[in-house]
């Protein structure tokens, strides 16, 4: 087969853009050849299983799925009867980017809480946490939080217990959506366990697709009872693999010599780099016109600039507008972005934000 793209061009738009790491690649060719049972039961999914647990708990139950939709649906819907709800953020990603699939295949009702930041605390989870016993009502009995979130900020642990022991108190139960985990992992310097089983998350999905793995997420039940009927579900919701070992391979391979880290921690490090430099160029005076909606806390940069410069910039630099009608953008870094890839794109920056008269 001809190679039909440049593959020294990169750009700004997702770290779903990048490829899959040369570490992922290598454990799909190991876990290649000959005949492993299917649909989860070969080698490869058995070990992910301790992995797992040595990252998450002697508790913690994982199935591999494959794709971010599919393990949110596929866990909320676990948790959920047909009269549940879930509460979550105006900008999570269960409500704008999944095209209605939690509420269309899951069967529930999502109740959104507008946040400044991503974010939510128990103060505004209590806006649409209540009506229990209402039969005109869905029955909040989920509050789902998004590590990183998708206004590129951070929970801290200490956030995130705040909320688990506030829907818990309620009788709910909390997921994450972890589709970054690895990149709050690497920004908050700490286990993945801290931030998770520890703070008191009853189910995740974890991702694996936008830090360097070629297809594949896990859901990670942490709690007693968590994953109950998710061996069935899984499998009604399409996202059992018959060749499941390719899954958890790469899982895995994330998993083995910290690589999950080492990825995710680059990826933050280009995203500040981008921030810094355009930080110093806007106080030096070189640019204006330019500004940030969002602290930089991992691999996302929101800016608002003019448009017609975002426009002039994307010639070169691919990436999305967020709210075109206020002028942001999302930034993103990946494992592949490099200091030159980073550089380059600031020189653009500048030089079309500084030509908006």
């Amino acid at each position: 087969m001809d190679q039909l793209h440049d593959t020294g061009y990169r750009g700004f738009a997702s770290d779903n853009y990048a490829g899959a790491h040369p570490e992922v690649l290598a454990a799909i060719s190991t876990a290649n050849g000959g005949h492993q049972v299917s649909y989860g039961a070969d080698a490869y999914t058995q070990r992910l299983l301790e992995v797992t647990r040595e990252h998450f708990g002697d508790q913690a139950e994982v199935f591999p799925v494959f794709n971010g939709t599919g393990a949110n649906v596929t866990a909320l819907t676990s948790l959920v009867p047909r009269w549940g709800a879930v509460i979550a953020t105006s900008t999570a990603h269960i409500h704008t980017d999944e095209n209605g699939a939690p509420e269309r295949i899951g069967g529930l009702k999502l109740l959104t809480v507008p946040t400044p930041d991503g974010k939510l605390t128990p103060e505004l989870i209590d806006r649409e946490a209540w009506g229990w016993g209402d039969e005109h009502r869905a029955q909040p009995l989920v509050a789902s939080i998004t590590q990183t979130t998708e206004l590129g900020t951070l929970y801290t642990p200490a956030e995130i217990r705040a909320i688990a022991e506030h829907v818990h108190a309620k009788g709910m139960t909390l997921h994450m959506d972890g589709a970054r985990i690895a990149n709050a992992a690497a920004a908050l310097g700490m286990p993945l366990r801290e931030f998770t089983t520890d703070a008191g998350v009853d189910i995740l999905s974890f991702g694996g697709t936008k830090n360097g793995i070629l297809y594949g997420e896990a859901i990670v039940a942490l709690t007693p009872g968590a994953a109950d009927g998710l061996v069935y579900l899984r499998k009604m919701n399409m996202q059992l693999a018959s060749k499941m070992r390719f899954v958890s391979a790469q899982l895995l391979a994330l998993f083995e010599n910290d690589l999950y880290l080492r990825s995710a921690s680059h990826a933050n490090a280009m995203a500040a780099r981008l921030r810094a430099a355009l930080d110093e160029a806007v106080a030096a005076g070189k640019i204006t016109g330019l500004s940030f909606s969002q602290p930089t806390q991992a691999n996302a940069v929101f800016a608002e600039l003019p448009n017609d410069a975002a426009d002039r910039i994307r010639e070169k630099f691919r990436f999305y507008d967020w709210d075109r009608a206020a002028g942001q953008v999302r930034w993103m870094t990946s494992f592949d972005t490099t200091e030159a890839d980073v550089d380059a794109f600031v020189t653009t920056i500048c030089q079309e934000v500084a030509a908006v008269r």
